[in-house]
């Protein structure tokens, strides 16, 4: 057997029945209400008859105040279970383990959805495209909720028959803006060094594990670097993986970047989608091998892999226990299989035409639309169509996002306490 396809015992005791995990992608099609449909839990069906070991759903938010954007799942104390059960019994009948990705956006929630966003402390608002506004700074007692969410959302999570949950300190995220110096100006419990400043993505993750139970997965989504000069650095990141490594975790996924360094999305570069990176095929794997030397917790390696021979020779070499493939889920929903079970197998690496260099924003959104347009077509049941251009679900994506957003914060009651451990 390829080692792609061996098994892997988690700390907690759950085993993945093998190395490839479908990493987190933004569906956003739980509608204005943050409720798990038909065609989210298709989707999640075809993946999970796909063969991966995992599967990791994008962010499922903590507090509906907050969203990452419009149709997101959200998981708090009005969060109807019974769909969520559903959800997580369709993605789990194939045999992979699924996984809650919890997040809160922090300061990266856009203007449309809440123009009053919070974050560690009150610094500028993100840079792109005008989307975003100043955000406010959360107060310690809102830090203390801040947890509280984490596991009643982790609860919620165990409670629907999810496998785990991934805490998202990545991205510019909420957890990810209190690892930064740049975005953490605090100067009481919560900030100033480096062990205050992870103090909250140990909180949670420590919140999280007691929510869960035994045998309950709880990782880590962690980036390597924020690529910003005076960020939070590789040293740091090194750091934080061998604290959170002390706390059990049971994966550490490591990324990288954020909304403003657009490392995430490859407008810069060395970013995602820059050819310097894809001819380097494996974005964090020189950061992968130096934390796999640090910490026994195992490693999630998700970025640029497509080779089925790249990916078995990481394994081999410890670079990293499990490999995660996120896009190529996009274009071919049952590439785990086929790569576990041909040693030649090479996933999808389709993309639209990349617009010129003055474009490089936009199309670091315009290619997030393209992918997550064929994300929508699985969830109707039609395949995806990789003949599409980048313009037109680029439109699409605006539109849907500010109209639903304006008739979200209209609409309907945005507030919403935290589940209950």
């Amino acid at each position: 057997m390829s080692v792609l396809g061996e098994e892997l015992e988690l700390r907690c005791g759950a085993t993945l029945p093998n190395r490839i995990a479908k990493a987190a992608m933004t569906e956003a099609m739980a509608g204005v209400e943050g409720v798990p449909g038909d065609t989210l839990r298709a989707l999640y069906a075809r993946w999970g008859a796909g063969g991966a070991g995992m599967l990791i759903t994008g962010n499922v938010m903590v507090d509906r105040r907050y969203l990452e954007r419009v149709g997101n799942v959200i998981f708090d104390a009005r969060s109807p279970l019974e769909p969520s059960r559903r959800w997580a019994e369709e993605a789990r009948a194939g045999g992979a383990k699924l996984v809650a990705q919890l997040s809160h956006p922090g300061r990266q929630c856009n203007r449309f959805v809440n123009p009053k966003p919070v974050a560690p402390s009150a610094v500028d608002a993100v840079d792109l495209m005008m989307f975003f506004t100043r955000p406010r700074a959360l107060t310690s007692e809102e830090i203390d909720e801040v947890v509280a969410r984490f596991a009643g959302a982790a609860a919620t999570a165990r409670r629907a028959g999810f496998d785990g949950v991934q805490i998202h300190a990545a991205h510019g995220y909420l957890l990810s803006q209190f690892l930064s110096p740049l975005t953490n100006l605090r100067e009481d419990a919560w900030g100033g060094d480096l062990e205050r400043r992870a103090a909250l993505v140990r909180a949670c993750v420590a919140a999280a594990r007691e929510a869960g139970g035994p045998g309950f997965i709880v990782g880590v989504k962690l980036n390597s670097s924020d690529f910003q000069r005076g960020g939070f650095s590789q040293e740091d990141s090194m750091q934080v993986a061998r604290w959170l490594d002390e706390d059990g975790v049971d994966f550490i996924e490591v990324s990288g970047g954020n909304y403003e360094s657009m490392a995430l999305l490859g407008a810069e570069e060395g970013g995602a989608f820059s050819k310097r990176t894809r001819d380097r095929e494996v974005y964090f794997k020189d950061y992968a091998v130096e934390v796999r030397a640090h910490v026994d917790a195992p490693i999630m390696l998700t970025g640029g892999m497509r080779r089925g021979e790249l990916m078995r020779e990481v394994l081999s070499e410890g670079a990293a226990d499990i490999i995660g493939l996120g896009r190529p889920f996009a274009t071919d929903p049952e590439i785990a299989r086929r790569l576990i079970e041909d040693d030649s197998a090479v996933a999808p690496s389709e993309s639209p035409p990349v617009p010129p260099p003055s474009l490089k924003t936009m199309f670091g959104v315009g290619e997030s639309a393209w992918y997550g347009e064929q994300l929508k077509r699985m969830g109707e049941g039609k395949d995806p169509d990789l003949s599409m251009g980048w313009l037109k679900p680029s439109r699409s994506y605006l539109t849907h996002e500010i109209f639903n957003a304006v008739r979200r914060r209209y609409k309907t009651d945005i507030e919403g306490e935290p589940a209950e451990v």
